[in-house]
């Protein structure tokens, strides 16, 4: 026999457990008889979820299905209830770093007898890291260049907020040959970063000058130096800006290069408005210590 029910999701029905605050009432098909048990129940790892799936049959032979697993994260058991004609679920908040989930899932009729306990083993996706970027405190005391130009551009310019000025490498005689840098001494350890810069807007009737190729160099010292990554394929209009991929050195560092290498025109000096550094912070799930 088949009743039909509008009935809440039994968020309190097992004592002492955790259940989903997100239980909704659903239209429950009451069938009475020994439940059936769910078929072909499998799961796929997902960035940071598990998705199961499962058949259903043309009448299903059960008023609903529990789903039930232990969260390592949360410390306690999560229980999910669904209706007989749901066929999937995804599960939150999982983490690759567990291994192994075991999920139980179990039908009930509708005077909550229980048919067989059945098991799955399934595994997370890592979840996914965040990033914020915090602007780094760059004073015109911690720059420093090997080849300032004597009448314009001063290094200074590089950090005042304003576009329309610019920091000029010499071109002047006596030249000093590529590649000219502009160095950041910071007094304290930095890690992951990101480098912007704004190219010079002033200069309309050429765009001679530009950094075309650039080294990030780090270096501890200030003595001994490590190219971090060349940058390539940088833009060269007036005006333009340039931000960076995420740069992860793997270690930290207190010294700064910005080195130019090449430039547009193959000038002998670069030319830049602007030069910002910022810290990469990276808040990774699968890495985070526990509490």
């Amino acid at each position: 026999m088949k009743l039909k029910y509008i009935i809440p999701m039994l968020a309190a029905v097992w004592m002492g457990v955790s259940c989903d605050d997100k239980l909704e009432s659903f239209e429950m098909q009451g069938y009475e008889g020994i439940p059936a048990p769910v078929e072909g129940m499998t799961s796929e790892a997902l960035p940071g979820q598990i998705q199961l799936n499962w058949t259903v049959p043309e009448v299903a032979e059960y008023a609903y299905i529990k789903i039930w697993y232990e969260d390592p994260l949360q410390k306690e058991t999560i229980y999910k209830i669904v209706s007989p004609g749901t066929t999937e679920m995804l599960i939150d908040d999982t983490r690759a770093r567990f291994g192994e989930y075991e999920i139980f899932y179990q039908t009930f009729n509708i005077h909550d007898e229980g048919g067989e306990i059945k098991s799955i083993k399934a595994v997370s996706g890592a979840a996914p890291a965040t990033y914020t970027l915090r602007k780094c405190n760059v004073t015109v005391d911690m720059l420093s260049t090997n080849a300032q130009e004597p009448t314009e551009g001063p290094i200074a310019n590089l950090v005042d907020g304003n576009k329309g000025s610019f920091f000029h490498t010499r071109w002047n005689e006596p030249l000093i040959p590529l590649p000219h840098y502009v160095q950041i001494d910071f007094a304290e350890p930095h890690g992951d970063f990101v480098v912007s810069y704004v190219n010079r807007s002033d200069n309309t009737w050429t765009t001679d000058g530009r950094p075309t190729e650039v080294e990030l160099q780090i270096s501890n010292d200030g003595e001994k130096w490590e190219t971090i990554t060349t940058l390539t394929g940088l833009p060269t209009s007036a005006g333009s800006e340039y931000t960076s991929d995420y740069i992860m050195p793997g270690k930290t560092f207190t010294y700064f290069r910005f080195n130019v290498i090449a430039t547009s025109g193959n000038t002998s000096y670069f030319n830049m408005a602007e030069l910002t550094m910022s810290d990469l912070e990276v808040y990774d799930p699968e890495t985070v210590p526990l509490e």
